[in-house]
């Protein structure tokens, strides 16, 4: 008899994570907005508990911040913070990628081609894409560093996409995409089974620089205010 897949259980407090991660950065959530832990709890129909414990994991993630005398609110979108951000990604994931090349296996170019196969779908396909391309996105990135066999290093990696997808998010929304994303995720996927890990390193480089001037660009036009420095 074939046994099924696990049936995962998640905790109030991981339901609630995924609420409101989701909507911090779908932006339904706005940056700078009071996170009242009481109408939180009201409104998910949970008791506070959960609530709290959620908004001090989404702390960690940098998505919320604690502030005496007002409480969490969704952190505010910083140029700063985008610079820090993006920078750490052009200096970590190209070497990770580099390493990462030699080992990747068929079985792992296999479910980076149906990663990508779903996210140049995405935009045209699905009504909520923004959401979902950004998923995609980001597990189309991590299956190519797969081979590097670096845990801790891919912790850290989503880490850093975690907080950079509201400037990914920010982008497919009020520009409508991400200019030469898609072609490059292709040639990166081909440079990937071709081994050439050098070349592949130095166009991921590019490819992260350029999101991040993107992004930029958006928050210094629709976001002044929120991208000076404290």
């Amino acid at each position: 008899m074939r046994q099924g897949s696990p049936i995962v259980h998640k905790t109030r407090t991981q339901v609630v994570v995924e609420v409101l991660r989701e909507r911090i950065l779908s932006g339904d959530i706005r940056a700078g907005e009071p996170l009242r832990q009481s109408n939180l709890a009201e409104e998910l129909n949970v008791s506070r508990i959960p609530v709290r414990e959620a908004l001090l994991q989404l702390e960690a993630e940098g998505l919320v911040r604690f502030e005496a005398h007002k409480g969490a609110t969704a952190t505010e979108l910083s140029i700063t913070q985008l610079e820090e951000l993006f920078e750490l990604r052009a200096l970590i994931e190209p070497g990770l990628l580099a390493r990462s090349i030699p080992q990747l296996t068929a079985t792992h170019l296999q479910q980076a081609e149906a990663l990508l196969t779903q996210l140049e779908a995405t935009l045209e396909q699905e009504e909520d894409a923004v959401n979902s391309y950004s998923e995609l996105n980001s597990q189309f990135h991590l299956s190519l560093y797969a081979g590097a066999q670096r845990p801790h290093t891919l912790e850290v990696v989503k880490g850093l996409n975690t907080n950079a997808d509201r400037y990914i998010r920010l982008q497919l929304l009020l520009a409508g995409g991400i200019p030469k994303a898609e072609e490059e995720h292709r040639q990166l996927l081909e440079l990937c089974r071709s081994g050439q890990a050098e070349p592949a390193a130095a166009l991921l480089k590019k490819h992260i620089q350029t999101a991040a001037a993107g992004a930029r660009r958006l928050v210094a036009k629709h976001f002044a205010d929120s991208s000076k420095p404290e």
